[in-house]
């Protein structure tokens, strides 16, 4: 079994065709999803998913790339995630390569979101881009380890996924770690404990080879174990075996 631990079925790519993509989850063996909020005015349509579907999780969180909002509380976003099928803070974080100039008000949102993990007890899910310095500044003086959470769509080095890992954070890896020039992850996908790696797939985006280009969905995240397997000379099997506990051993919430 898989879990696709980062994905957005409410986008409208995805959502307009529900139902087939959970059939292709239960073909390929993928028993659970955690569709992940991005921003707060398009959470209820999340967390409907979750409370509709008994094999999808949901998040509540505002995604570092949207602008000009009213940004979000920490308290507000814990009472959000106050909710059995609410199983994590995020995803927030921080991103250099879309957005320039004064982001002060993208760390001070990363902080937010921090603080409301610790309030609610739940783990963060971490988004970074050309920004890991900053990330794991911030996570450190916010205290993110006494919550834990995981790197998603990791493509940093092996020392950020260290650093990470100190601080409580499970490693994520996407469709990207299949892409042939992926060398540099594909390492890090190597050295890792199984014991701290998850599997996603982030769609609709970042379809793995060999369907890459194309929309991707939570069925997909199959091909994501099978290229870690092979870097690894283990077993598919055994990658299924260690995300899920992992997933679950993350996400308590998710194990009731």
């Amino acid at each position: 079994m898989f879990i696709d631990s980062h994905c957005h079925l409410d986008f409208p790519d995805l959502a307009s065709n529900l139902n087939k993509l959970l059939a292709g989850m239960q073909d390929n063996d993928v028993s659970h999803a955690l569709c992940v909020s991005v921003n707060l005015e398009d959470f209820p349509r999340v967390l409907a998913l979750a409370e509709t579907h008994p094999n999808l999780f949901a998040s509540v969180g505002v995604h570092p790339d949207y602008e000009n909002l009213t940004e979000p509380q920490a308290q507000q976003l814990a009472s959000l995630a106050n909710h059995p099928k609410v199983i994590a803070i995020g995803e927030t974080g921080l991103d250099y390569f879309r957005l320039k100039g004064d982001l002060e008000w993208q760390r001070e949102r990363f902080r937010q979101h921090i603080r409301a993990a610790r309030i609610c007890g739940k783990p963060l899910i971490v988004h970074t881009r050309e920004a890991a310095a900053d990330t794991l500044r911030i996570m450190a003086e916010e205290g993110a380890d006494a919550v834990g959470g995981v790197m998603h769509c990791f493509t940093e080095s092996w020392e950020v996924a260290q650093q990470a890992m100190e601080m409580n954070f499970y490693i994520s890896f996407s469709g990207i770690v299949t892409f042939k020039n992926a060398v540099a992850l594909k390492d890090v996908a190597r050295r890792i404990k199984l014991e701290k790696m998850l599997i996603e797939t982030d769609s609709p985006y970042l379809a793995p080879v060999p369907h890459r280009g194309k929309i991707n969905q939570p069925a997909f995240v199959r091909h994501v174990a099978e290229e870690i397997a092979a870097l690894r000379g283990i077993s598919i099997d055994e990658v299924g075996t260690a995300t899920t506990d992992n997933f679950f051993n993350l996400f308590k919430a998710g194990a009731a």
